[in-house]
């Protein structure tokens, strides 16, 4: 009895020991070809499951056993690095670039099913209680699993086609229509392909996504409404002839304790193609970011799906973390792909808790390989279209490479009432999720259109830099049940025109010969105004069927490149970085190295570091660039 209790007493030592001797390791991750702090490497202590991620400023911050040796850091197109700890605990680390192209196998796991299929719902090993969390599921799933080795193929991945908007004549065409868009997936999906040495397939770069990712300074509305416009009018860069017009809108903020009750519905993949580790895992740890943010006055339910669609979670207050987190971490891959089938269930849950004062919203998690009932982009259009006038919000969360479906997933965001964002590590989570999260899940102003009219005495043609899935005709604009974008709380959009000034002679302003059945009626011009366009902004507030008008008449009056905002210089550099990933035909004296330059006089107070980031991004596509043009 007494070896017993010496036994006892010294395994209880044993573990106090271990449980207080551990040390705290900071520091920063760089890539050493440029400098610049690399966000998103992960940081793990081999022999162990403990593991960091570096912030937007490539710091991190990991608690280690004492004994521990070593520290691994790992980031997609960099070689893995392992570092000796030493007596200091801080570190500094410089990871080296490594442009090979991936091709590596990936182990895919899923659940072996008798009757229906419901495997990848809930986790054969998680509890019992939390594999109880839907009835619906624990019914017939089978506990036997097995594994199957996939072979990634980037070549799977969809890409809705883009046709450039080219340049417009005045005389023919003096309206400019067009919806906002807040979507910004299209930048961090670029940023994923260069990450990992390839360009980008040109239909991935949408121009306006990539500008609209970046925070601009915009002050807010003053007046009482919900967005205010702001503009600026310069040189193009990359044509000195021509004008640079942008147009910035910002929405109002309000403040998070007077934000209304949110009833949330997460839709979560879980079919086999989200079992790899920037999947389903990176799903789980993005939403239970936002459910730090939720309060006891929202709700929230899960649904999940892979060869059918189940409801995990029921309408939960967010104040039951705990549960809410734990049927989320319950989740397992494995299965096909019912896509329509989540949605539709998703709507129904949304629509039984609905509040009628309330945020109502589904935040869809997928990789967008939809295989199994309705599956096509136009399924999904037309699914989603009729699922709308619920007056249910969709945010799209995208996940995972090799056979990702950005084209599925822009059409439901677009369609839908929503947003669409790429999450490609958990530093994107955060800033969809935490710190851009007013604009994530509250809409501010809906169904936002902007028309511009071109005075022909100053503008000769136009041409809007994206937007290509945007444009609408003209009486779409005064028509308030043409659905168009939604901004949320705190956003801003930031919309770029090319502007042939009248009196310049080149390529673009193009000319038809006269036509033989209709005569051209002579256009009375107004030469006496010194306005170049009136911009027309409308929107509805969120609970109205009736839109409200504001607008602003420009002058032509431009400021010289240098005296311009940093933003709008900073706005301008992307938008020449995105035609030469296009490979535009409009790019005309764009350069590389023309659009590091000004990107790099633009940073201005780049506090979360994404500007440096994208100066590096540019950088890498710079040096790629080059070596394909070599060969």
């Amino acid at each position: 009895m007494k070896k017993l209790l010496l036994f006892v007493l010294i395994f209880a030592g044993l573990t106090g020991f271990k449980h207080g001797n551990t040390r705290t390791i900071t520091g920063t991750v760089y890539s050493k070809d440029d400098g610049l702090p690399l966000p998103g490497v992960s940081v793990t202590a081999p022999g162990t499951q403990i593991g960091a991620i570096t912030n937007d400023q490539g710091k991190f911050t990991i608690k280690v056993p004492e004994a521990a040796n070593n520290l691994a850091f790992a980031f997609v197109g960099y070689n893995r690095k392992t570092v000796k700890l030493g007596k200091t605990d801080t570190l500094t680390v410089y990871l080296e670039t490594n442009a090979k192209q991936l091709n590596e196998v990936v182990v895919v796991g899923y659940g072996s099913v008798q009757g229906q299929d419901y495997s990848g719902y809930v986790s054969a090993s998680a509890p019992a209680e939390k594999q109880t969390l839907s009835r619906h599921f624990s019914q017939t799933q089978d506990k036997s699993y097995k594994t199957v080795v996939t072979k990634r193929d980037d070549d799977d991945e969809s890409y809705a086609g883009i046709t450039e908007n080219a340049f417009t004549t005045v005389k023919n065409a003096p309206l400019s229509t067009f919806s906002v868009d807040v979507d910004a997936a299209s930048y961090s999906n670029v940023r994923r392909f260069i990450n990992q040495g390839q360009m980008p397939p040109a239909d991935a770069v949408r121009i306006e996504e990539m500008i609209n990712y970046f925070h601009y300074n915009l002050p807010a509305p003053t007046d009482g409404g919900p967005v205010a416009i702001h503009t600026e009018l310069s040189a193009a860069p990359w044509n000195t002839k021509h004008r640079l017009l942008r147009i910035g809108l910002k929405a109002k903020t309000i403040d998070a304790q007077k934000l209304p009750p949110s009833n949330l519905v997460f839709l979560i993949d879980v079919s086999g193609s989200m079992f790899q580790d920037n999947k389903l895992p990176l799903v789980k740890s993005s939403m239970k970011m936002l459910v730090e943010q939720l309060r006891p006055q929202d709700r929230v339910a899960i649904v999940a799906y892979a060869g059918n669609a189940g409801l995990v979670l029921p309408a939960t207050s967010g104040d039951k973390k705990s549960t809410i987190n734990d049927a989320i971490e319950s989740l397992a891959a494995g299965g096909s792909t019912a896509g329509g089938e989540g949605l539709k269930l998703a709507y129904k849950i949304a629509r039984e808790n609905f509040m009628v004062k309330g945020n109502n919203r589904i935040v869809m998690c997928t990789d967008g390989d939809f295989n199994v009932g309705p599956s096509s982009d136009g399924d999904m259009e037309q699914l989603i279209t009729k699922e709308r006038d619920s007056k249910v919000a969709i945010s799209i969360m995208g996940f995972g490479m090799g056979n990702y479906k950005d084209s599925k997933m822009e059409t439901l965001a677009d369609k839908g009432n929503g947003n669409y964002a790429y999450i490609d590590n958990i530093t994107e989570a955060h800033k969809a999720l935490v710190s851009e999260f007013g604009g994530t899940l509250f809409t501010i102003a809906k169904d936002v259109k902007l028309q511009v009219e071109f005075n022909p005495a100053k503008v000769q043609a136009y041409r809007l830099l994206g937007y290509e899935d945007r444009m609408l005709a003209k009486e779409d604009f005064n028509n308030d049940k043409k659905d168009a974008g939604d901004m949320g709380l705190g956003h801003t959009v930031t919309a770029l025109y090319e502007i042939v000034p009248a009196g310049i002679k080149d390529d673009y302003a193009g000319s038809v010969d006269p036509l033989k059945y209709q005569k051209a009626l002579p256009v009375s011009v107004d030469r006496s105004s010194d306005e170049m366009m009136t911009i027309k902004f409308r929107y509805k507030d969120p609970d109205s069927a009736t839109s409200k008008l504001s607008q602003v008449s420009i002058k032509d009056n431009p400021k010289a490149l240098e005296a311009t905002s940093v933003d709008f210089r900073f706005a301008a550099a992307v938008a020449e970085f995105g035609m030469l990933l296009r490979g535009s035909q409009f790019k005309q004296q764009s350069t590389y190295v023309q659009a590091i330059s000004l990107a790099k006089g633009a940073k201005g107070n780049d506090e979360e570091g994404y500007r440096s980031e994208f100066i590096r991004l540019a950088e890498s596509a710079k040096s790629m660039a080059n070596e394909l043009a070599s060969k």
